[in-house]
């Protein structure tokens, strides 16, 4: 493992950050699927009682503000400050904070549901069991939690992205069969899988999962 990986992350993605905001602003145009994940989470969320969700790596905030639009009561966390200060900036309506998911700094049984799309992709294996730890003790019972992540197997190195950038990222892809069985071992119920693009050179998958 590299020990350096979240700073790695931290510095890749601040550099991007702004790159990365204009070309995701409309990420979930023309991705019908996509926003179907999203609403039906929405809707678990409400059908569980509500409550405060996190959107845990969310960059620059727009998965974040399309939550927000379907009436949930969502706040981003990142590692990225700058991603933060972009998030902040195009939507100063929503609250973001500076952190990893790595250490969430939330009380345990506070959150209403959780969402990581496409952020533990930069987690690498050895430490998926310890996240997916964190994310029950901030889950109620109950709650639900939405991954996206790309699918396949092992990882590459990322070295460049988003306008031509430097960037210093793992890409770890996974199986939803591997990623279901560590977030049962975690003590979540999977519920729901949902591959997208399975014929892309590299597909995408969300998986719907509940708190124990």
């Amino acid at each position: 493992m590299n020990p350096d990986w979240l700073a790695d992350t931290r510095n890749s993605y601040d550099t991007v950050a702004v790159s990365y905001a204009d070309q995701l602003r409309e990420g979930l145009d023309g991705k019908p699927y996509l926003r179907a994940a999203l609403a039906l989470f929405a809707d678990l969320v409400q059908g569980a009682g509500g409550g405060p969700v996190a959107d845990v790596g969310c960059g620059p905030g727009h998965v974040t503000a399309h939550l927000g639009r379907l009436g949930v009561d969502v706040f981003g966390i990142d590692l990225s400050p700058g991603m933060v200060a972009v998030a902040r900036a195009e939507h100063p309506e929503l609250r973001f904070e500076v952190g990893s998911m790595t250490a969430l700094d939330l009380a345990a049984g506070s959150l209403a549901g959780l969402l990581a799309f496409w952020s533990l992709i930069h987690v690498p294996d050895d430490e998926v069991p310890a996240v997916l730890d964190g994310f029950r003790r901030v889950l109620r019972p109950g709650a639900p939690l939405l991954i996206g992540f790309h699918v396949g197997e092992g990882s590459r190195l990322k070295t460049e992205g988003y306008g031509g950038h430097p960037m210093r990222v793992q890409v770890h892809r996974r199986r939803p069969a591997q990623l279901g069985g560590r977030l049962r071992e975690a003590g979540f119920a999977v519920e729901a899988e949902l591959l997208i693009d399975p014929d892309a050179a590299v597909p995408g998958a969300v998986l719907f999962a509940r708190r124990g």
